[in-house]
């Protein structure tokens, strides 16, 4: 990766996430388009582009980050509602870094995305083994496990532990393919002790057998994907 595009991403962290204080969010938030904080923010992103070049010859650059900084940012202020918080943050920060793509691109002499990746054997096998893991894995270790679900109201999260297990496998995957089993093991580790104190206020065995098949399932399953992954010769 190009170094220009480096400076251009370290700038918009620095600038979103380190230097923007909380009560600048708030204030924001509350009055929108008034607040003078929405301008500081924006003056700021330009300021880090001058800084992380030490050069004024990337003032192109600079205004054009920091006009669709404004942009993106009052689009958001206006448009985002309470339960589209989470929405609006991922597509904000997603127009951000396409607009910083294109500006390396368009600036840069020697920039170029290279995409033959694609045609990669690889790339599309470790693809299919990732999504493998995730809702078809949950589904069915669901189905296997179903009859085991022991007959006592819910205490826990909303799909809390299909995400738990989702995660679980796709760090399992991450470990095999870059050949860190040792890190599996801390993996179940972490869990088993976490697990410990939950089943141990519980007091119940069913509930401590249906967690063990569960979580032994899971771990299985991910194991055994990712070796036969890590196993395909292309």
């Amino acid at each position: 990766m190009e170094i220009a595009l480096i400076k251009l991403l370290l700038a918009h962290v620095l600038g979103d996430f380190f230097l923007q204080p909380d009560q600048w969010v708030v204030e924001k938030e509350k009055i929108k388009l008034k607040s003078d904080k929405l301008y500081w923010h924006v003056a700021l992103h330009i300021v880090l582009v001058f800084i992380v070049f030490f050069s004024f010859d990337v003032w192109k650059q600079a205004l054009i980050i920091g006009v669709t900084h404004y942009l993106i940012d009052a689009a958001k202020l206006q448009f985002q509602k309470t339960n589209t918080k989470r929405v609006w943050f991922f597509a904000d920060q997603l127009m951000h870094i396409v607009v910083i793509v294109a500006c390396w691109l368009g600036f840069s002499e020697n920039a170029k995305i290279d995409f033959s990746f694609v045609q990669n054997t690889k790339v599309w096998l470790y693809v299919f083994g990732a999504l493998l893991l995730t809702s078809p894995t949950a589904i069915v270790i669901k189905v296997l496990i179903n009859r085991f679900i022991p007959s006592k109201g819910s205490i826990s999260l909303q799909n809390a532990g299909k995400f738990i297990g989702i995660l679980e496998r796709l760090l399992i995957y991450i470990f095999v393919l870059t050949n860190h089993l040792e890190a599996v093991g801390f993996l179940l580790a972490a869990k088993s002790i976490f697990r410990f104190g939950d089943l141990k206020e519980g007091n119940e065995l069913k509930l401590t057998e249906y967690v063990l098949i569960g979580t032994l399932l899971s771990f299985g399953i991910a194991v055994a994907v990712s070796l036969g992954i890590t196993s395909i010769n292309v």
